[in-house]
């Protein structure tokens, strides 16, 4: 039996991190030459480590001060997942928490990350994915952290389409509309078949609202696509369409984070990506083997993101019409209590009461 390898201490922008079972397999698919977790551990060191210019890694700016949760594979990504909201007792003192409220209304200290050191940490914890929430902490507003400062559109392919179509409606759809609304829209690979695109936004809203403003923009992206776009949240409504996955902005849901791997056979990661290398990108060739050396060529598309905070009002005048219009209030997430307008939470298919069904009053 071959020796345990003996653990290494990492110099991480000048903090020391404990790395442990380098030669552990991560991704069974890449084997020792390229899915261990020491590949995963110099990927995220790549992509969190401040530049030679001293600036943060595109991954820290990613994450910086938002709530994070991390998708562990203890066991490899062929394994169990462990998807961690909690920061466990044992962390090292560099890795700041922050304090979040579930839907519950119950409460728990999440990962704050604020350097390279934190990200190092939990991949050394075989920490696949980041989640991030689209809020901020801050040390002198305890309530920033209920504002999110990021609205972000999931373009979800259902079966019967594939990253070719989601890319379509961003490109077609998306990218018009939100120059229309003088919105700036930074687009990304979701490391799958999907897209995202986030928008940077004033932290003035509520999570509620901004969710309102996701819904509004879903369906104004429906009733422009053409038919290739639905916003319905039940899955047996859905047509061989694009889903636009509004309550990816709902409280305590997440979204894998910019320069995040995946769980997958290549380790792709979610890539951010200018509107013009969209229409020619192709997600299986961004991986964490490939992924560092494209920042090197030609920076981070998404370094820009930060520079202009966008009004939510345009959305919101908009989910205004639509609620006039008789569009109300969409499903929560079913970890939500029941909300004030929403619509039953049952699949179509086992209201007996809906129109035409068994318990319908008309049939009588």
């Amino acid at each position: 039996m071959a020796a345990k390898a003996a653990a290494e201490e990492l110099d991480v922008d000048g903090v020391a991190v404990r790395f442990t079972s380098p030669d552990k397999v991560v991704f069974p698919a890449l084997g020792a030459g390229g899915g261990t977790k020491r590949h995963l551990v110099d990927y995220y060191r790549a992509v969190a480590q401040r530049g030679e210019d001293g600036e943060l890694g595109p991954l820290v700016r990613a994450l910086l001060d938002r709530p994070t949760y991390v998708q562990r594979f203890p066991d490899g990504v062929d394994g169990e997942e462990v998807y961690q909201k909690r920061v466990p007792p044992h962390a090292p003192p560099y890795v700041r928490t922050t304090r979040v409220t579930f839907p519950s209304g119950r409460h728990a200290d999440a990962m704050r990350v604020d350097a390279a050191a934190p990200v190092v940490w939990a991949a050394q914890m075989s920490t696949v994915t980041f989640h991030p929430w689209p809020t901020r902490a801050s040390d002198t507003d305890p309530d920033a952290v209920e504002h999110p400062d990021e609205l972000r559109i999931d373009l979800d392919p259902q079966p019967g389409t594939g990253f070719a179509e989601a890319r379509a409606v961003a490109l077609d759809v998306v990218h018009p509309l939100l120059e229309e609304l003088g919105y700036a829209g930074f687009p990304k690979t979701s490391g799958g078949r999907g897209v995202h695109v986030y928008v940077r936004i004033e932290p003035r809203w509520e999570i509620k609202q901004v969710r309102t403003a996701a819904i509004a923009l879903a369906r104004e992206v429906e009733r422009r696509a053409g038919g290739r776009v639905t916003t319905a949240w039940w899955k047996e409504q859905r047509t061989q369409a694009i889903f636009v996955d509004y309550n990816q902005n709902a409280r305590d849901h997440t979204i894998a984070s910019a320069y995040s791997v995946r769980r997958t056979p290549r380790a792709t990661v979610s890539t951010p990506v200018t509107w013009a290398e969209l229409a020619d990108v192709e997600p299986d060739d961004l991986t964490m083997a490939t992924v560092p050396a494209l920042l090197a060529r030609r920076g981070d598309p998404m370094r820009a993101l930060d520079d202009v905070a966008h009004d939510l009002t345009p959305l919101l005048e908009m989910a205004e019409r639509d609620a006039a219009a008789g569009e109300g209030e969409m499903p929560f997430p079913p970890n939500h209590p029941k909300q004030e307008g929403e619509p039953k939470r049952v699949q179509p298919s086992r209201d007996r009461a809906r129109p035409g069904g068994p318990d319908d009053p008309s049939r009588t």
